[in-house]
C-alpha cells in the first residue's frame, strides 16, 4: 500500500516495523537521515496481533513511502510463547532477562524477517536495511546481537544477485548499543508519538499487561528517561 508519492531523489531503505517502541524509533531515525523508507511488517501468527494495527498507525503517521504486511505463519513451527500455547513469563528481573533466553524467543525470527527485507531491498534496488534490534535492554534473544547482524550482512553479500554484482548492503542497527531510556529519549527527540506504539507480548483487551518482559523494559525506559509513558497498563 503506497502511502505517498515516491521521491526518487532520496536514497531508498527497507525498515522493519513491528509497531513497537524500538522499530518506530528506527523508522523515525531513518526518515530523519533522509531515506525514503519502505516499511515491512510481519503477520507471523503472533498472539499480540494488536501490534499489526500499531504498525499501520506508525507508518501512516511518520510517512513511510510504502508499507507491506507480509503473512508468514510461524504457528505450525511453534516453540515460542508468542506463537504457541505457552504462557508468557511475567515479573522477571532485569538480571534474569539478560541471562536467560526466554520462551518468548521465536526461533529464527530475525533471520526470516531479514531474509524478506533483503529480497525487498533487491527488488527496489535499496542498499540499506534498518532494524530495531537491541543488545543492552533486551530479553536475551540471540538474533539481537551484533555478531548475528554482521553474519547476516555476509550472507546477503554471498547469496544475492546484488551482492554478486558488487552492490553492497548495509544493515543499520542504530539502537543496538542503547539502553531503553536512551531509545525513549531518541524517539522523543525525533518527535515520535509513543501513544501510537504497542510493546506488550500478552495484552488484555486494549491494555498492556504491564508484567511481561517487554512491558517491564518499556516502563523502566520511560521512567529512567523521565518521559511520560502513554501506555494503558492493566497492572
Amino acid at each position: 500500500m503506497t502511502l505517498k508519492a515516491y521521491n526518487s531523489t532520496l536514497k531508498s531503505a527497507v525498515v522493519l516495523v513491528s509497531g513497537g517502541l524500538d522499530s518506530t524509533t528506527v523508522l523515525a531515525y531513518a526518515l530523519s537521515r533522509g531515506y525514503s523508507c519502505h516499511a515491512l511488517t510481519f503477520d507471523y501468527g503472533q498472539r499480540h496481533r494488536v501490534e499489526l494495527r500499531a504498525a499501520r498507525r506508525v507508518c501512516r503517521a511518520l510517512g513511510a513511502v510504502s508499507h507491506r504486511v507480509v503473512k508468514v505463519d510461524l504457528r505450525p513451527i511453534g516453540g515460542s510463547a508468542l506463537t504457541a500455547d505457552i504462557d508468557v513469563p511475567k515479573g522477571r528481573s532485569a538480571k534474569r532477562m539478560a541471562r536467560d533466553i526466554p520462551v518468548t524467543y521465536v526461533p529464527a525470527r530475525n533471520t526470516i524477517f531479514l531474509s524478506y527485507a533483503l529480497a525487498l531491498a533487491e527488488v527496489i534496488k535499496a542498499q540499506d536495511i534498518f532494524i530495531g534490534v537491541n543488545a543492552v535492554d533486551y530479553s536475551g534473544y540471540p538474533d539481537c546481537r551484533p555478531q548475528f547482524i554482521k553474519a547476516f550482512e555476509r550472507v546477503a553479500k554471498l547469496g544475492t544477485k546484488a551482492g554478486v554484482d558488487g552492490a553492497g548492503l548495509k544493515i543499520h542497527t542504530p539502537l543496538i548499543e542503547l539502553s531503553k531510556a536512551q531509545i525513549v529519549r531518541l524517539g522523543a527527540k525525533l518527535g515520535v508519538d509513543f501513544s501510537l506504539t504497542h510493546s506488550c507480548y500478552d495484552p488484555i483487551e486494549s491494555r498492556a499487561c504491564g508484567r511481561c518482559d517487554s512491558c517491564l523494559l518499556r516502563r523502566r525506559g520511560f521512567e529512567e528517561a523521565s518521559i511520560a509513558d502513554p501506555t494503558r497498563y492493566a497492572s
